[in-house]
């Protein structure tokens, strides 16, 4: 038998589960506060997003993202005081559509990735309110600390499909910043001094 008739032969007599696993008919994840369970969570990095807007020149909104982020969630339903959340992303992955701009970014004048190769926010305060939550915390970028608040959605909740089924939690949450705050005022107002800044953050038990 020729090569090719015998692998198509092959894939013919393999069942089709064993080629690809069968997809959920639904999401696993739902906005189901029922779901969340009390305990400590990691960041899923391959999943959760820090990004940011501004006006570039007047034109346009112009946005980016920091990448491989990392973190911790310490969630308790029933006593929310207890709840803290901390997300750190490297200024090295930095990453917008054009590869010199990325470069750009990480150089003194603007975030200084070789002296503060860090960007972080730690939550000091959660206040639950319903489906949503106002985080406030402290960011620290390019040495600086600041204190801002996040305004939280809670996204969803549910048993993972691929891999061990542990319970995963989604959040997403936005706030605005001055970059000048923090040192970084490159380019201003050319480029605008107010950041607007989204995290979209998946959690896995730990």
């Amino acid at each position: 038998m020729r090569p090719a008739l015998f692998l198509a032969a092959l894939a013919l007599a393999i069942p089709a589960a064993a080629q690809e696993p069968a997809l959920p008919k639904t999401p696993p994840g739902a906005p189901i506060a029922a779901r969340v369970k009390a305990g400590n969570y990691k960041v899923d990095g391959d999943h959760t997003q820090v990004l940011f807007k501004v006006n570039h020149l007047g034109f346009s909104e112009y946005s980016g993202q920091f990448t491989k982020p990392t973190g911790s969630l310490t969630l308790d339903p029933r006593n929310p005081a207890r709840d803290r959340v901390e997300i750190s992303f490297p200024i090295n992955q930095v990453r917008t559509t054009v590869t010199t701009l990325d470069e750009h970014l990480q150089k003194p004048e603007f975030f200084d990735a070789a002296r503060f190769p860090e960007g972080r926010f730690v939550s000091t305060r959660v206040t639950v309110k319903g489906m949503t939550a106002v985080i406030a915390g402290n960011l620290t970028l390019k040495g600086v600390t600041r204190p801002v608040v996040l305004n939280a959605r809670f996204v969803g909740a549910g048993a993972m499909v691929m891999g061990p089924p542990k319970l995963n939690i989604g959040f997403s949450a936005t706030t605005s910043i001055r970059r000048s705050a923090f040192g970084i005022s490159y380019g201003v107002p050319l480029v605008s001094d107010r950041v607007d800044l989204v995290i979209n953050a998946a959690f896995q038990a730990e």
